[in-house]
């Protein structure tokens, strides 16, 4: 299962370098935001999207120790987004020792 999941955060990772590399060829983001901001559905994306980084934060926060892990990670979710997330969790699965469960995972608080 671990494997699996390395695998998927892995995808998710070199898919959104690729969206996003490709979306930085076709226009300036600033360009696009301001062309697109007087759509409802675009902005109705953008808050979903960053609520959820919130929400995944949250978790992260509370396994982080640290402040300034915490603030760090923030900043890279809020700025990168599912770049940071997929991140995140690719370095949690592997610190994650062989005979650890999800539940060490999911809970164990880094120093």
């Amino acid at each position: 299962m671990k494997a699996i999941l390395k695998f998927v955060f892995a995808g998710i990772l070199l898919a959104m370098l690729f969206v996003t590399i490709m979306a930085s060829l076709d226009r300036n983001l600033f360009e696009a935001g301001s062309e697109m901001w007087s759509q409802w559905w675009f902005k109705a994306t953008l808050a979903d999207a960053y609520f959820g980084f919130l929400i995944f934060f949250v978790w992260v926060a509370y396994k982080e120790r640290q402040v300034w892990r915490k603030v760090l990670w923030f900043v890279l979710i809020i700025c990168l987004g599912n770049l940071a997330m997929a991140s995140y969790m690719l370095i949690e699965l592997f610190k994650l020792g062989e005979d650890e469960s999800f539940t060490t995972l999911l809970t164990q608080q880094n120093g």
